[in-house]
């Protein structure tokens, strides 16, 4: 009986699959099984051979069953192993694109404008919607007859004056007023003015720039917008021109054109016959620096604004800035943008 019950428990352990295994244990306990017909012989003994044999072959049962339920356990963990191997999923992987959706291009352009200046070394800062007249137009040396502070063309909410703020430049008003320079920020955000065509929306968004620092001059302000606009269109040699104008807050005040042809009823971005205005800049404002606090014959500095919803119009050709607000699927399934592409690329 040992010698038979080695040899079976040898079979069992050499077994690597649980259908084989279960083969094995109807062939030897089933109904016809072999230990089945070894107990059914027991009828024919005598009572101590019956005694001394069924001892026997109950002993070489049990031993079957350890055997076979060791094995069950040592497959059934393999089984799931394999299983779980089979079926993983790596969770770091990203979706799949169209399950995500794509990016509105103004968050791309978000992205694009928040990456570049990241890497020149610029914090982004943000502030409330909801401004007062001293942040938004006083200390911005904005005088009160100026046409920007009337109801026509700004959201005035209660007779206190507050308002929806018309630029982004209360944050660095604010920024300038609880921080020592050196400075170097980026603002930007949604603001309201009191228009609305295709060029013009009661609400859009802008981006601001401003640097203060000692020995900052012209040149500096230049090199930088320059960079980022050779850079923002991918045109290496795009023709640039600073023109003199007026900003109560800066002084000097540019706007910045860039080269564009406009030949066949389109705009095309690049050298061309043709100028486009794309922004707004200048020195800061010696009282505007004096209003929060800072020295200005100790330090100067820079800042610019653009609207993201414009610049985004032109790089990307759209051509109602309205459509950017309608939530419409269908606009952003045509505009919109994969969401896996490197906002430095």
């Amino acid at each position: 009986m040992s010698q038979t019950l080695q040899n079976w428990k040898q079979e069992i352990n050499q077994c690597d699959s649980l259908k084989v295994l279960e083969d094995i244990r109807v062939r030897l306990l089933g109904k016809s099984g072999e230990i089945t017909q070894m107990l059914k012989t027991l009828g024919t003994l005598d009572t101590d051979k019956r005694r001394e044999k069924g001892a026997e072959i109950n002993q070489l049962k049990e031993g079957i069953l350890l055997s076979l339920q060791e094995r069950h356990a040592h497959l059934a963990k393999q089984a799931l192993e394999d299983k779980l191997v089979a079926e993983a999923v790596d969770v770091t992987l990203p979706a799949r694109p169209e399950r995500v959706g794509t990016l509105h291009p103004l968050t791309r352009t978000l992205e694009e404008v928040t990456t570049y200046f990241a890497k020149a070394g610029f914090s982004v800062a943000e502030g409330s919607d909801i401004e007062d007249e001293e942040h938004n137009f006083n200390a911005l040396n904005i005088p009160e007859h100026h046409p920007a502070r009337q109801s026509i063309d700004t959201f005035y909410l209660n007779a206190e004056k507050m308002l929806l703020r018309t630029h982004t430049s209360p944050v660095q008003i604010r920024t300038m007023k609880t921080t020592t320079p050196p400075i170097r920020i980026l603002s930007l955000g949604r603001v309201y003015r009191s228009e609305s065509d295709a060029t013009h929306t009661p609400m859009f968004h802008q981006v601001e720039g401003l640097v203060i620092d000692k020995d900052i001059h012209m040149g500096h302000l230049k090199s930088t917008l320059s960079d980022f606009l050779r850079n923002y269109f991918d045109i290496v040699d795009l023709p640039m021109r600073f023109r003199p104008s007026f900003f109560p807050f800066t002084e000097p005040s540019t706007e910045v054109d860039i080269g564009c042809s406009r030949e066949g009823n389109s705009l095309k971005i690049g050298a061309g016959n043709s100028w486009l205005e794309i922004l707004g800049c200048g020195m800061v404002h010696p009282k505007v620096l004096a209003n929060c606090g800072i020295d200005p014959e100790v330090y100067q500095g820079f800042a610019w604004g653009m609207g993201m919803d414009r610049i985004a119009m032109l790089k990307y050709g759209l051509y109602d800035l309205r459509a950017f607000f309608e939530s419409d699927a269908r606009w952003l399934k045509h505009y919109g943008f994969s969401p896996f592409f490197s906002a430095g690329a």
